[in-house]
């Protein structure tokens, strides 16, 4: 297999993994609907940080412990699920309440604040991905059956974790552009509690089923 077809073969197993429905694209389509376009950006920047860091491991060999010590993966598995269900919980508990903070108007005292609360929304996406171990397991495991004999490994290792990280900030940049037209529709707080609800609930479900996942 030659550079161009090990290329073509990855973004073909890079972009269905992007779409596939898992805890970051939860996470951005709530973040999209309930607290806005930048915040479920930052969400999505934080979440290709921590793809290009997982590929960043697994180019330079770090990565492989999570491949090999049963220890090591359950350690980040448990740490993992833990966060998903504090995650979900959270969301889950939102939506119990019965009158959900809204955002208020856009004025300018509150356009600062959502600009220095953007970080945070960054470190959420990227511990959701760092901590969720089949992330790493499919870079360790994966990555170098996609690297051709007498190629550099570390810079054509990076340049495949830089396919998957700029399909996965595309996709989350088509979720939150979707989610626009529905703008006015989403401030509503029976339907913020709903979306808050279905997408803790199903964080939580991510969580347990992380959880409960042996590696084989």
């Amino acid at each position: 297999m030659d550079a161009v077809a090990a290329l073509t073969a990855f973004s073909l197993v890079a972009g269905l993994l992007t779409i596939t429905p898992g805890p970051d694209t939860a996470l951005v389509l709530r973040t999209a609907t309930v607290e806005g376009a930048k915040q479920a950006m930052a969400a999505g920047t934080g979440i290709v940080a921590g793809v290009l860091t997982w590929g960043f491991l697994a180019a330079l060999g770090l990565g492989a412990i999570f491949s090999v010590s049963q220890l090591a993966f359950q350690m980040l598995q448990g740490v993992g699920a833990a966060y998903l269900l504090w995650l979900g919980g959270q969301m889950i508990r939102s939506a119990m309440v019965a009158e959900p903070k809204l955002p208020p108007p856009a004025d300018a005292a509150f356009v600062g604040y959502r600009r220095r609360f953007l970080p945070g929304w960054f470190w959420r996406g990227f511990l959701t991905n760092m901590l969720n171990p089949k992330v790493g397991v499919f870079y360790v495991s994966f990555l170098p059956q996609f690297i051709p004999a007498g190629v550099p490994v570390v810079p054509f290792s990076l340049a495949l974790a830089a396919i998957h990280a700029t399909m996965g900030l595309a996709w989350f940049a088509a979720l939150t552009a979707a989610t626009r037209p529905l703008g006015r529709l989403l401030v509503r707080p029976g339907l913020v509690r709903a979306i808050d609800g279905a997408t803790g609930a199903a964080l939580v479900a991510f969580g347990v089923t992380l959880a409960l996942d042996r590696k084989g």
